[in-house]
């Protein structure tokens, strides 16, 4: 079970992310625990009115250490989501969710980042019942809940959690008669959105993977690519292409690192892919 087993760990979160995570962790012999009344809106909600203030990492590590205090657990692991367009694929909406592993025992900090485009989030002004309706299906209510709120930037009139027909539309009428304005939102919490649970769930995967690579020189678990470098030569030219040549590995605990080359295989590149044969 390696230095892992036997142990206690907290999962920081308040919104029920330990029915992915927990089960994958305890493979590696951890027992998993959730804080009571842990309240991690007080660090950034996705509905606005209490901002984030920090990145999603440092969001994600106070989170740890906090949950760490409030338990006495020495292991503690959080998750932070940010939605938004693709970092590549423009107007594609995207989550991307970090998962901030930590042993304070051992000194290690352990990241695991997933991208995906797989989610429902989206945000509109609504002006009649019928765009209610339209954005509803668009976004898989009721299996995922929507907010309402007066504007945007406004939560004068704030109703989270919506997940009936009823709720939804007694909710608009309310809003609407008070405010003359109504802003829905997908509700991005991962217990009321089954596309970002499936996306934590795959981030806990891949922390579960880089928990259980070791360092060839000190033995600790982390030991995984930091780094991807390209210059894959085209193999017409000879030139250095965008292409990755070398995958980068380092230990976060004692710095140790190394260098693969040709991480996909390829020692040349196709002439289709190099900025000089095919500018």
């Amino acid at each position: 079970m390696g230095i892992f087993g036997g142990r206690r760990l907290c999962i920081a979160t308040k919104h029920g992310k330990e029915a992915v995570i927990a089960p994958q962790l305890e493979t590696l012999g951890i027992s998993c625990i959730v804080p009571a009344d842990f309240d991690t809106d007080v660090l950034g909600t996705f509905s606005g009115e209490i901002e984030r203030l920090q990145s999603p990492l440092e969001t994600a590590r106070k989170k740890c250490l906090l949950a760490m205090e409030k338990t006495g657990c020495d292991l503690a692991v959080s998750s932070e989501g940010s939605f938004g367009n693709h970092p590549t694929l423009f107007f594609v909406p995207a989550d991307e969710e970090f998962l901030l592993f930590i042993d304070k025992k051992n000194d290690i900090e352990i990241v695991a980042r997933h991208l995906t485009t797989e989610t429902n989030f989206n945000t509109k002004e609504i002006t009649n019942e019928e765009d209610l309706w339209d954005f509803a299906e668009k976004v898989k209510f009721p299996e995922h809940a929507i907010i309402l709120k007066s504007e945007e930037k406004d939560w004068s009139y704030l109703k989270k959690g919506i997940q009936s027909q009823e709720e939804l539309k007694n909710a608009y009428y309310e809003c609407r008669e008070a405010y003359k304005t109504a802003f829905v939102e997908t509700d991005m919490r991962a217990m009321l959105n089954p596309l970002r649970m499936e996306a934590i769930r795959q981030a806990t995967a891949i922390l579960v993977r880089k928990m259980q690579s070791l360092c060839p020189n000190c033995k600790m678990p982390g030991f995984d690519i930091v780094e991807m470098q390209s210059g894959l030569p085209c193999n017409q030219c000879g030139m250095p292409t965008k292409s990755i040549v070398n995958a980068v590995y380092r230990c976060g605990h004692c710095d140790h690192e190394r260098i693969e080359k040709y991480p996909k295989g390829k020692e040349f590149e196709d002439p289709m892919y190099c900025d000089v044969c095919n500018p």
